[in-house]
């Protein structure tokens, strides 16, 4: 086309002018009932929407050509979108008919993952956000700043703006780049507009969007200044950020484009501004950790957000998904709320009531959205009177509230009764789609219309009549009076009665069986009907925009509304959660958190038996967990994270009791992944969220930290998992859980004086023998069974063979594991290569065993059945020597040798021990066994081997 610009016809070249005029979007260009594209954007239609490709020829050439019904656009636009492609609908904006010409199209919408308005292709239940952000460069976001961060707008480094363009939320909040990297990320917009200077790359999002470049100018300063001049009177009053204004202004620039409107969007009421600090603060990796809005097993699991929601209405619904992304700070907030949820709890009658008045409420946030961008129709109007219809009774069944939050919304809960009036006397109770073809509003709203109207219906009665009338006038019992688009109003007669037909009949159409004529009156009487239904038709609609202006002007009475119902929605849904599931009122300012039975959200929704834990921190702020794999540790964690976010979202929590501090910052270290594209690998992504959660936390953080270090050696995992939970104990301060199979750190309890010790009890039979499934003997060991129950103390074993035998490991292996854990230092089986050890097919462990050595593969030691000891070759030497102690280490000993030099036949003579070392063997060999507990026997074991080391 661009080859041929001068020869197009005028529609090829009003095409081509769009086209360069959204060079950033795919044109799809009105033509009659079809959108229709050429060229590559044909092509691109056709594979994408799998319509056929056809081609259009005219005098300059051939082009290819796609095209989608208007009418089923939504479905090709889904397509589209899904295929990340920004869409720009250009629409005939003048009749056909009354063009002189080519008829005048231009782009009404520009159709984007994050300015998407139409009801089919949004999500009915979840905000869409359209978001900018300025600043928010590599350095300072993701790879630096995040120590000592300050979240003081005046010292922000960066902004973000999010709007909604379905309803026309707009919020903005600045902070340092870490805090808003991290917002960006819980928020996870569809759309991002990037400033020039914001650095951002899809690598460095851990979530699905579309980057968009907008005008570079529209995120300059005083251009953005300019933008928010339409929305807020005084921008340097309301937002005194230049990045907060900066991003906002550029959000709504884009926003205007997309929606092809001249000015401001009028629905866009107010641009709030909120500040990080007053919630609680969850990353993407804690809002997947704990499954709140998305399962770990897309398809297979509940999230928390499914848990919660019973409430009854859209706008309902997407309320409760921000409260629980953003949870409360201030104590006294969130107490609000749970005055709310308990009076509404102890009302069964009022709360019931109110959910069956919600249930029959519209979605009124996008509802007053179309009507202000001059979109809505009839239906929409009378959907957003029905919702106003039962405000009143919603405000009579809150009338006796007693909470300050359910009393100040019966307050807010404005019933319009202007605006509820007004469509109830201007649209038909049941109206048509079309706006344009009559039958829209009500008789007796609008004298001249009414006027019109019955002049319109005079002439239908008359013609109605004419046919009787006609058929005693001229005898012809088959007369017919009809109507058809083209040719008018008509009398037929058949050709058998032709020479019947009175003078004053004009012939209009032959047919092959009939003629058709008509007559002077009928002829004047058709021109007063179809004027008239013409004229009606043209005067409703300006009667109809009149009315929806009218119903737009309170926009903002509505959006309050719709906010009013939608917090009332989500504390009537906590309030039928905790009827429903037995949950209980949490008593918020504690000093230490602690919770009595507590129960996962989600996971005792899916168990057909779910045992309930507590946990006690008045002890200490850092317990360490150990026990069994499959045991519930993550569980047991998660929950206490969940009932922790509950509480400062408003809800009740699953508990028999609960006592909570207000948590500032919610960090979790659980289960292990990789980002192989981003060059992490399992190990290195646990790093990168540890780096954040020690450099984050604070006294008020709670922090859940699940098997830290053990992606490296067992020597490095150890250290790293003892210092971080000393760093943790001594520096940060925060509550803490950590769950753990280095049983060495259970002795942290001992040197740290707010640490202890909890663990996963199991039950033990040690009659495990019986036959497998081939007739084999099983392997010989216990048979475990996890009581899933949370006690004081060490885990005595992580039970790590007898989950393997659980999972099904064959048999020979698991013999052979048990073999392991059994066998003595220096047992001669230890050192055969492991392809060697397995027993062959039908024979015993015992009956396959060899002797042979292989010096390839030297002695391991096993500690604690888990992992092997680096010192361990000191620890044998040393072990040795006990053996060989001379009769001056231990002259009461009856086998001591005569010699003191006999000593040096059963241990070289450089390893000889210090006086410390032999200390630490007087100790071990003074040791009753018998009469140490297995956790007293672990706690000796630790402070021998730590000094030891010193």
């Amino acid at each position: 086309m661009l080859d041929r610009r001068e020869e197009l016809t005028p529609m090829l070249s009003q095409y081509l002018e769009l086209c360069e005029a959204h060079p950033d979007a795919l044109v799809l260009f009105q033509v009659g009932d079809f959108y229709e594209a050429f060229c590559e954007a044909a092509e691109t239609v056709a594979r994408v929407c799998e319509v056929t490709l056809t081609k259009r020829e005219d005098s300059t050439g051939t082009y290819p050509m796609a095209g989608i019904p208007i009418d089923n656009a939504a479905s090709y636009l889904e397509s589209l979108l899904d295929a990340e492609y920004r869409v720009a609908i250009a629409d005939q904006v003048e009749d056909a008919e009354e063009a002189s010409g080519l008829v005048d199209r231009a782009v009404t919408n520009v159709v984007s993952p994050g300015t998407v308005v139409d009801d089919e292709l949004l999500d009915r239940a979840s905000a869409t956000y359209l978001g900018a952000v300025v600043g928010l460069g590599r350095d300072g976001g993701r790879d630096g700043g995040r120590a000592g961060e300050s979240t003081d707008a005046t010292d922000a480094e960066a902004a973000l703006a999010t709007l909604d363009v379905s309803t026309g939320e707009c919020q903005v909040t600045s902070a340092s780049a870490a805090r808003i990297d991290d917002e960006l990320e819980r928020l996870a917009p569809a759309e991002l507009l990037v400033a020039p200077d914001a650095g951002v790359e899809p690598s460095m999002l851990g979530f699905e969007t579309m980057l968009t470049e907008h005008d570079p100018e529209a995120f300059a300063l005083d251009r953005a200044d300019e933008t928010l001049a339409a929305y807020v009177a005084e921008p340097t009053a309301v937002l005194d950020s230049p990045t907060e204004r900066r991003a906002v202004g550029a959000l709504l620039d884009y926003a205007e484009y997309t929606q092809g409107d001249d000015g401001a969007l009028s629905y866009v009421s107010r641009v709030r501004r909120y500040d990080l600090r007053r919630s609680l603060r969850l990353d993407a990796t804690a809002m997947r950790s704990l499954e709140l809005f998305d399962s770990r097993h897309p398809g297979r699991g509940e999230t928390l957000l499914d848990a919660l929601d019973r409430t009854a209405c859209a706008p309902g619904r997407r309320k409760l998904e921000s409260w629980l992304r953003r949870p409360l700070l201030d104590r006294e907030r969130i107490e609000r709320r749970h005055d709310a949820v308990a009076e509404l709890l102890d009302r069964p009658m009022a709360r019931e009531t109110v959910r069956d008045h919600l249930e029959q409420v519209y979605d009124l946030e996008r509802l007053a959205a179309r009507v202000s961008r001059e979109r809505a129709n009839a239906r929409d109007l009378r959907s957003l009177q029905t919702t106003l219809d039962v405000v009143p009774d919603v405000r009579a069944a809150l009338e006796d509230a007693e909470s300050d939050a359910l009393c100040d919304l019966r307050a807010s809960l404005d019933e319009l009764a202007d605006v509820r009036d007004l469509i109830e006397q201007a649209i038909e109770p049941d109206p048509p789609q079309e706006i344009t073809e009559g039958g829209v509003v009500r008789e007796g709203f609008d004298d001249e219309l009414d006027e019109i109207r019955a002049t319109e219906r005079e002439g239908r009665e008359w013609v109605a009549s004419l046919e009787a009338r006609e058929r005693e006038r001229t005898g012809i019992d088959s007369l017919e009076v009809g109507y058809n688009q083209v040719h008018g109003y008509y009398i037929e007669v058949t050709n058998p009665n032709l020479d019947r037909v009175p003078d004053d009949y004009t012939r209009r159409q032959t047919l092959k069986n009939a003629e058709r004529f008509y007559t002077p009156e009928l002829k004047r009487r058709e021109d007063e009907i179809l004027s008239a239904a013409d004229r009606a038709d043209s005067l409703e609609y300006e009667v109809f925009c009149e009315v929806r202006s009218r119903v737009a002007d309170e926009t903002e009475r509505i959006q309050a509304l719709a906010d009013a119902l939608a917090r009332l929605d989500v504390l009537t849904s906590f309030a039928a959660v905790a009827a429903g599931e037995n949950y209980v009122r949490p008593e918020m300012g504690a000093e230490t958190l602690r919770i009595e039975a507590g129960r996962h959200p989600v996971v005792e929704r899916t168990q057909a038996e779910f045992v309930p834990n507590g946990v006690d921190f008045t002890d200490g702020h850092v317990a360490v967990i150990t026990g069994p794999n499959m045991s519930g540790k993550s569980t047991y964690m998660r929950q206490t994270a969940l009932i922790a976010l509950l509480a400062q979202a408003g809800s009740f929590v699953p508990a028999d009791a609960a006592r909570l501090p207000v948590i500032d910052r919610i960090f979790t270290r659980v289960g292990a992944s990789d980002d192989i594209a981003g060059g992490q690998s399992t190990f290195m992504r646990e790093m990168a969220e540890l780096t954040d959660i020690l450099h984050d936390a604070t006294d008020d953080s709670l922090v859940l930290l699940d098997e830290v270090g053990r992606g490296t050696s067992t020597a490095d995992g150890l250290a790293i998992a003892r210092a971080t939970t000393e760093f943790i104990h001594d520096e940060i301060g925060a509550t803490t859980l950590f769950a753990t199979h280095y049983h060495d750190l259970t002795a942290l309890a001992d040197d740290l004086p707010d640490a202890f010790n909890l663990h996963f009890t199991v039950s033990k039979s040690e009659d495990g023998d019986s036959p497998s499934d081939d007739g084999s003997e099983s392997p010989s060991g216990p048979d475990v069974t996890f009581l899933h129950r949370v006690a004081r103390g060490a885990s005595s074993s992580s039970y790590g063979v007898e989950v393997a035998k659980l999972a099904g490991v064959p048999d020979r292996v698991v013999a052979r594991a048990r073999e392991h854990l059994r066998a003595p230092a220096g047992d001669d089986t230890d050192s055969e290569p492991a392809h060697a050890r397995l027993p062959r097919e039908g024979a015993s462990p015992a009956e396959d065993a060899s002797p042979a050595e292989d010096a390839s593969h030297p002695p391991t030691r096993a500690t604690n059945g888990e992992f092997d000891d680096p010192a361990a070759d000191r620890n044998d030497t040393l072990a040795a020597y006990v053996d060989g102690l001379d009769a001056t280490d231990d002259p009461d000993r009856p086998d001591a040798p005569g010699r003191p030099d006999d000593s040096h036949d059963a241990v070289p003579t450089d390893a000889a021990p210090t006086d410390a070392e032999r200390a630490v063997l007087d100790e071990l060999r003074d040791l009753d066994v018998a009469r140490t507990t297995p956790l007293e026997a672990l706690n000796t074991l630790e402070a021998l081997r730590r000094q030891l080391d010193e």
